[in-house]
């Protein structure tokens, strides 16, 4: 409270005056001058105690999973079980999260009474955050004496990347085109189912079909033919000698308690990995939604892998992988390549997504090439960022060589700046009409 420097110094010169006027003078009137002095101290200390006592803090939160972007709304609530009441209450949010809402001021709690609000956050950058620490201040009336209590985080939010919607990118033409139907045995378990054959040793006993063998009297097992549509792999460029930042700007001020009104429109962080994870979570989510097989190759700070599934749940997978991952790593792009790109499925997409200018990028494009993979290069202008130039040389060398390059600069929209292929292809890059230039 602001007055409890000034109500502490006065009532100890009200102690003071009355101790020298006591000795000096005898008289009664400073000895009760004394006496009121330490009564009120006492008092307000014993107030302060009880008042402290019997405070409960509880805070809920729908979901504990969340986008950049999103409004993260917490409920709230605080109650006193104790005699005399608490005169005041204040709420400290110490939560980690930038522009964390709900710390706040609560004026004459009594007893066994609630008090319930909302607190709204607007999340601005991705990651892991403590909903927490919270620190509750009260005290007697007068702010003489306050009392803190600190009630630790029990959950973490975790803010996924913010996804920019995609109209179209085609898909990386390896080996297996899309869609089409491809009559060759396989010897994985996929989603198209060939036929039943005779069990043979060594088959596994999963692919038996019980229906079949029923009717023949003899183990049968399943067969499959290969997927027709060829697995998506994004490739992550974490390497931390090649990223580069702007400073950051101020935060803007945002009451998020007027919930009805518009939001302003979520900026990026001003750095190139910041880039590099959104494009990496839209591609995802495009792809994901159109029923392809994704996966995801990092190393960023440690080595990373999501192995290439469908589904909602892969999904899930990536979006809090890349949640976490942060511009730590030590291997180089054409290094993460050599070690992952000879245990990808045959024709497999490769999409790269890196800020690098270095001729490593280049190494790393010709051996896939080599194992008959045709990669798609997502390439984050460094230069913009504060950066070495370097951006425009690499992707002039790409397109001699037939690689698809799609550049994106610090300011740009991730959604229209994918969904613009056509222009990083070459003619006779693509057989299909719809992307010919």
């Amino acid at each position: 409270m602001k007055f409890s420097v000034a109500s502490r110094w006065l009532l100890a010169v009200m102690v003071l005056i009355g101790l020298v006027g006591w000795a000096v003078t005898g008289l009664y009137i400073y000895a009760r001058l004394v006496y009121l002095g330490v009564l009120s101290i006492a008092g307000a200390g014993i107030w302060a105690i009880l008042s402290m006592r019997g405070v409960k803090f509880q805070r809920k939160t729908r979901s504990l999973r969340a986008s950049m972007g999103d409004i993260l709304e917490e409920n709230i609530e605080v109650r006193n079980d104790s005699w005399p009441g608490t005169p005041w209450l204040e709420v400290f949010n110490q939560s980690p999260l930038p522009m964390a809402a709900g710390s706040r001021l609560l004026t004459r709690l009594s007893v066994h009474q609630r008090r319930f609000y909302a607190a709204r956050t607007l999340l601005i950058r991705r990651g892991a955050f403590l909903l927490g620490p919270t620190t509750l201040a009260t005290g007697d009336p007068f702010g003489i004496f306050t009392l803190k209590k600190r009630i630790p985080a029990s959950e973490t939010l975790v803010v996924l990347p913010k996804v920019f919607p995609i109209s179209s990118f085609p898909p990386p033409p390896g080996l297996l085109p899309g869609g089409k139907t491809i009559r060759q045995r396989s010897f994985d378990v996929t989603p198209h189912a060939a036929g039943v054959r005779e069990y043979v040793s060594g088959d596994p006993v999963k692919r038996i079909h019980w229906p079949s063998t029923a009717r023949r009297g003899r183990f049968m097992v399943k067969e499959f033919e290969q997927d027709p549509q060829a697995d998506i792999w994004l490739f992550l460029d974490a390497e931390s000698g090649i990223q580069s930042s702007l400073p950051d700007d101020e935060i803007p001020s945002y009451q998020a308690d007027g919930w009805w009104l518009r939001r302003p429109a979520i900026s990026l962080p001003r750095n190139t990995f910041e880039y590099t994870i959104s494009a990496a979570a839209s591609l995802a989510s495009f792809f994901l939604a159109e029923r392809r097989a994704v996966g995801l190759v990092c190393a960023a700070g440690k080595f990373t892998v999501v192995s290439a599934e469908r589904g909602v749940r892969q999904v899930n997978k990536i979006m809090e992988t890349l949640a976490f991952l942060q511009p730590e790593g030590k291997i180089p792009l054409n290094g993460l390549v050599d070690i992952q790109a000879k245990l990808l499925p045959l024709g497999s997409g490769v999409i790269l997504i890196t800020s690098s200018t270095r001729p490593d990028l280049i190494l790393a494009v010709e051996d896939l090439q080599r194992r008959n993979l045709r990669p798609v290069v997502v390439l984050i202008k460094t230069e913009t960022f504060g950066g070495p130039r370097g951006s425009e040389m690499i992707a002039a060398g790409l397109l001699r060589t037939n690689v698809p390059v799609c550049q994106i600069a610090y300011g740009d929209n991730l959604g229209l700046q994918l969904a613009l292929p056509g222009v990083y292809y070459l003619q006779h890059y693509l057989s299909t009409p719809a992307f010919r230039i």
